[in-house]
């Protein structure tokens, strides 16, 4: 199960008790703010790409999407995104509870700039029902990130 994956992987790193669970889903942005009590921008969204046959992640402030422009100069190709029933094959956790922690090896983490202005942000923890309260550079260190990219836009820009 994927949570108890995450919740070993978090007790090994000291901040098992960052997660949250909750009755609620938490499987959308807008869920999971809720179930927080917080703005949907604070809610660190784990995206799943194909590059070739290579997956990553990309975390992205929740309030962002993908600029198909910024995401081809920065990996050189099109955005193509996992298809929802390949999710788990390739990342090791099903949409609704994708996160950047214990995923499967060799899926490098990418951290979009958006997350960089909160203080605090909520990516999942293995589950619909998940959260994992940390500050961007604590999303960093434990996430692993191969990086730092910029990739977004706000969803009200064209």
């Amino acid at each position: 199960m994927s949570l108890e994956r995450v919740k070993d992987y978090l007790a090994q790193e000291g901040i098992l008790d960052r997660l949250k669970v909750f009755e609620a889903s938490s499987a959308t942005v807008e869920l999971a703010a809720q179930a927080l009590g917080c703005e949907p921008a604070w809610i660190a969204k784990t995206m799943s790409f194909l590059l070739g046959e290579q997956a990553i992640l990309i975390v992205t402030a929740g309030d962002v999407k993908i600029d198909n422009k910024k995401f081809k100069e920065q990996f050189h190709q099109k955005a193509k995104m996992i298809p929802g029933d390949l999710v788990e094959q390739y990342i090791g956790h099903a949409p609704g509870g994708v996160c950047p922690f214990a995923i499967k090896e060799n899926v490098p983490v990418y951290m979009d700039v958006s997350l960089k202005r909160f203080a605090t942000v909520y990516p999942a923890g293995g589950n619909a029902h998940s959260a994992v309260e940390l500050t961007p550079g604590e999303l960093e260190i434990y996430a692993k990130s191969a990086g730092w990219v910029d990739v977004c836009k706000l969803r009200d820009q064209n």
